[in-house]
């Protein structure tokens, strides 16, 4: 697959959606959340390493998003993270990684519930920051252990 530069002139606020471009961007958020699946369950969630960065975006997240921890960490409120508020804060802590992680803000899927599989009524359309942030902390605080002890045996 090649890929082409944007044109200077594009601009991502007045640009049709395209049915094609849409599918793409739908299959490879796919592909990624169940290879991420697959490698839940059959590797220990605390011994992943989702990134080189992956100390850095814990901490950073850690200490902007403080009370995502716990309970509110298993089972994200999407509400909240959509609200104004919410899209204002994320938006900021996002842009801090675009320098940094290829394809920080690509469209991502994220279980709202740490303890539930990929699936409609347990799955949100994240960025890949959002994504990385959320996995990392859940990983590190063994939130998705019980995914893998569950498929464990399987």
């Amino acid at each position: 697959m090649t890929t082409q530069a944007v044109p200077s002139n594009f601009s991502a606020e007045t640009a049709e959606n395209l049915e094609d471009i849409e599918k793409q961007f739908a299959v490879k958020a796919v592909e990624q959340a169940e290879t991420y699946w697959n490698i839940l369950t059959k590797v220990p969630p605390s011994a992943l390493k989702l990134t080189k960065l992956d100390d850095e975006i814990h901490a950073s997240f850690t200490a902007t998003f403080p009370e995502l921890k716990g309970d509110a960490l298993r089972t994200l409120n999407e509400d909240q993270m959509k609200s104004k508020e919410g899209k204002e804060k994320w938006r900021n802590w996002i842009n801090l990684w675009e320098k940094k992680v290829d394809d920080y803000n690509f469209g991502t899927l994220l279980r709202t519930d740490a303890r539930g599989e990929y699936e409609q009524d347990n799955t949100i359309f994240s960025t890949r920051m959002q994504f990385y942030a959320i996995e990392i902390a859940r990983n590190r605080a063994g939130l998705n252990d019980e995914v893998y002890q569950k498929n464990k045996s399987s």
